[in-house]
């Protein structure tokens, strides 16, 4: 039985206790950073003091009022006048004071038709004079219409102006409007079957677009909206499954905030969703995941809870960089205990926020990393090492079920200039070799191979240890070997695994060129990864070149 009720409960009542407790600002609001997470944490205690079946840690009706209080000054932030080019928007940044704070065009897009949905849902409960600003601010987001766009590249901006034009088409009778999203949608569903979802790494995109079509599916009252609502929230739901391992999110990340590097924390969707992971104290994203849901088809459900055999991922995705629609090719490895892979094209994305590849482990509790992965910096890197993201294009990779290699063959100006590329390694057990680094972390045992000539230091950072390199020619290779297998295979304890693979060393060249050959100790594979300059590289995997034929969307 799927107990998602229970899981929602429970993150209503957290964040409702969390909101309970914290300060006022002088301005009778929590958070001057991001206006949302006002609404957020005061619709949560809202809803938790009308929960007549979990006694909260706090007064109802205080708390009820203190929501109430919090939710009318958010809804009042908004701008209402007609002739402002920003009517209907939100301030996002809240400083120095709110009400001087300018219109911001992100806020609404989410938070507007999660208001719609949080004034039908509790509008019952609310004092008379909330339900009139609600109704008064749900008038000024539809007049304000920023929904009114076309659907031209299907991005989250626009998954969540089609479900906008769902849910108050539907509201105020605007039967153009409703016309409008159902056409986007079915438009949407098209795309996404035709060329898969660009979108899929990124945080916190893809939970926009659940949230927005959640929302619009509880709201839906045309039999033809639900269905087509139905398919596409499968749809994602069952790409979410594909790369799911316990709350981690697998494979190549385009962007991500701080908290989802290197350490998966904007996990309460997936906590609902499949509930094979305790819930965390720290909830970096409330958002709706305590109120919208939309249950996984069994298949897909029943995929991401039962990695008893290993899996291999497969996608194509269709990406527009640069005005041109490029053809990406995104692999995963997923096994019970761990998870490999990435994108094999390098590509400019929003902030350069990516992490190309990884290996992922289960969520872990009490800070602690669960990914592993190695970059070179680039564009937007924080040189103290405690925001581990913001690669360069300078890395050529080859994944192969539970291995990755990769080489960095930086250009002579940054070699010159002690360029550095950093890897992160989740806090485990550890040993340190000259050329070599060997750990277990949790049920996974890592070997990591460096080329000669490689030296590198070990920096302390929260929740793993920062590994900084350096070399003229730096090239790697890294196999994760699940406790499991290791002990099947007669090793029983970190030691013996790095004098196991101590023997698996790797073949490196670094003059003349950068290339690595490696014999998998479990798969036995023969794989060679060289670069051939330009960006461009020679993949082989027992004297066969790599090929995409597998790819599907």
């Amino acid at each position: 039985m799927n107990d998602y009720h229970g899981r929602m409960n429970r993150i209503v009542r957290n964040v409702a206790e969390q909101a309970w407790r914290l300060p006022l600002q002088s301005s009778g609001l929590w958070f001057h950073g991001d206006v949302r997470d006002n609404f957020y944490y005061a619709s949560y205690l809202f809803a938790a003091s009308l929960d007549l079946e979990h006694d909260p840690q706090f007064n109802r009706q205080e708390g009820k009022r203190l929501a109430e209080e919090v939710l009318g000054r958010v809804l009042r932030l908004s701008d209402r006048d007609a002739k402002s080019p920003m009517y209907g928007h939100w301030p996002l940044n809240l400083e120095p004071k709110p009400e001087a704070a300018s219109p911001h065009v992100l806020p609404v897009e989410l938070m507007g038709s999660l208001m719609f949905f949080f004034h039908h849902k509790f509008e019952s409960g609310m004092n008379e004079g909330l339900a009139r600003e609600f109704e008064a601010a749900l008038e000024h987001i539809y007049r304000g219409g920023f929904f009114r766009k076309p659907l031209t590249v299907c991005n989250h901006h626009e998954a969540k102006y089609t479900a906008a034009k769902l849910i108050f088409g539907q509201r105020f009778g605007d039967k153009e409007l409703l016309e409008d999203g159902k056409q986007s949608l079915r438009d949407t569903l098209t795309l996404l079957r035709r060329e898969g979802m660009a979108e899929y790494g990124c945080l916190p995109w893809f939970w926009h677009w659940t949230q927005a079509f959640t929302c619009a599916l509880e709201l839906a009252e045309e039999p033809e909206v639900k269905q087509k609502l139905h398919e596409l929230l499968d749809e994602l739901w069952s790409l979410r499954a594909s790369y799911y391992l316990k709350g981690a999110w697998v494979g190549a990340h385009s962007r991500g905030w701080p908290h989802d590097a290197p350490r998966d924390a904007n996990v309460l969707h997936d906590y609902v969703q499949f509930g094979d992971f305790s819930l965390p104290e720290e909830m970096p994203r409330t958002e709706y995941a305590g109120f919208l849901f939309h249950e996984a088809p069994e298949a897909a459900r029943h995929l991401a809870l039962h990695r008893s055999e290993p899996a291999e991922v497969r996608k194509v995705l269709m990406k527009s960089v640069d005005g041109e629609l490029r053809k990406l090719h995104s692999y995963a490895y997923v096994t019970e205990d761990f998870a490999a892979g990435g994108l094999w094209e390098r590509v400019r994305e929003f902030d350069n926020e990516q992490l190309r590849w990884m290996f992922s482990l289960p969520v872990r509790l009490g800070g602690k990393a669960n990914q592993l992965y190695f970059f070179h910096p680039g564009e937007g890197y924080d040189p103290s090492g405690s925001d581990p993201r913001h690669q360069s294009e300078w890395m050529e990779v080859l994944y192969h079920k539970n291995v990755v290699l990769a080489l960095y063959p930086l250009p002579e100006l940054a070699v010159a200039s002690g360029e550095e590329i950093v890897g992160v390694l989740p806090e485990g057990e550890w040993l340190y070799e000259a050329e070599a680094l060997y750990g277990k972390v949790d049920e996974v045992y890592f070997a990591i191979h460096l080329s000669p000539g490689t030296a590198y230091d070990i920096r302390a950072q929260s929740g793993y240890q920062q590994i900084v390199c350096r070399g003229d020619g730096i090239a790697l290779a890294v196999e994760a070997v699940s406790i499991r297998e290791a002990e099947n295979r007669g090793i029983g304890q970190l030691a013996a695994f790095a004098r196991q693979m101590s023997g698996q060393r790797p073949e490196f060249k670094t003059d003349g060129g950068l290339e690595v050959a490696y014999t998998g100790w479990t798969t036995e594979d023969r794989l060679f990864l060289k670069h051939r300059g330009s960006g461009s590289s020679a993949r082989m995997i027992n004297g066969a070149e790599c090929t995409f034929e597998p790819y599907s969307v």
